[in-house]
């Protein structure tokens, strides 16, 4: 297939950084940094899109449905890295943010030659992994033409899922397979064709959103903690502690000592301390209000 590489906004050549190479150290960080900066402008621009997005993600989550991302190379990796941290985080299954990368696991350390080109790959990945109408398939390609995604996305419209296209060029061949086109456009890159660089920022940073939003509207988040967090290493341990201990006011010596005796669960911790409750009570309570904390709280005050 031939491409026209004159076409796409990341592989524009950028006036500003043409003499990047004859810089000293220090000027060639602070160009970089510089250019860095549309990235946070590029978003700001397509937050309609992302909101947008965020609301039918929740939904199909909220009924059962899960969220796949589909990429390849470092589009690929950055869905991956940010599926792969939504159980640490947030406390939900493995299989709820499924993050898909052209050529499979292996791919995710070192490039699979020739798989991206694949549109038949990205539609087998999804059948292998039971995508249904239920779930929510987002594709990731910087360029916004990458057949492996394209592939991913027509299967999923096909049985009527929804499929949003994260893109960070304009007009792209994938936003005219999708429902959603999210397209922050960053500018070429400091290093001509490098996406990795601001394309891959600007991903980064809506992928951010996208998770972070969905969880928030799960009730995965009370005030601004994070109170499914999993504690399963020391540094874990002490967030579970201090999570605690900001939402209720206790010490960490009541803190640790309630922690204990749910589990390590924040959620319950916190209902307990709030609530003056044992733990299957709090369980009890957060299971009426959906896990939500705030809603437990204020449920169980007005029965009182």
């Amino acid at each position: 297939m031939a491409i026209d590489l004159k076409k796409l906004d990341t592989e524009r050549r950028n006036p500003a950084t043409a003499n990047i190479d004859s810089l000293s150290t220090l000027d060639m960080t602070k160009l970089i940094n510089s250019e860095d900066r549309h990235c946070a402008e590029a978003v700001e621009k397509v937050l309609p899109q992302v909101a947008q997005s965020i609301d039918i993600i929740y939904e199909k989550i909220r009924t059962g449905g899960r969220l796949f991302y589909a990429g390849a190379g470092t589009s690929g990796r950055l869905g991956v890295l940010d599926a792969a941290e939504c159980p640490p985080t947030y406390g939900v299954d493995p299989g709820l943010v499924v993050g898909l990368i052209a050529g499979g696991p292996p791919a995710f350390l070192k490039a699979v030659e020739g798989a991206e080109d694949s549109a038949e790959l990205g539609r087998t990945d999804l059948i292998e992994h039971q995508f249904s109408a239920n779930d929510a398939l987002v594709g990731i390609a910087a360029s916004g033409r990458t057949p492996y995604v394209i592939g991913a996305m027509d299967y999923a419209r096909s049985l009527g899922a929804p499929v949003i296209a994260l893109t960070c060029c304009r007009n792209s061949e994938m936003s005219c397979h999708a429902d959603i086109t999210i397209d922050p456009v960053p500018g070429p890159e400091v290093v001509t064709g490098s996406s990795r660089m601001k394309s891959g920022t600007c991903q980064k940073l809506v992928l951010n959103m996208l998770s972070t939003c969905v969880m928030i509207k799960m009730g995965k988040v009370y005030g601004n903690l994070m109170v499914d967090v999993q504690a399963t290493n020391q540094k874990l341990v002490r967030r579970a502690i201090s999570i605690v201990c900001a939402a209720t006011g206790a010490s960490e010596d009541t803190a640790q000592a309630t922690l204990k005796q749910c589990g390590f669960s924040c959620k319950t911790a916190i209902v307990m301390l709030l609530l003056n409750l044992d733990a299957e009570a709090a369980r009890t309570a957060l299971r009426a209000a959906d896990g939500r904390i705030a809603q437990a709280v204020g449920m169980n005050k007005e029965n009182r």
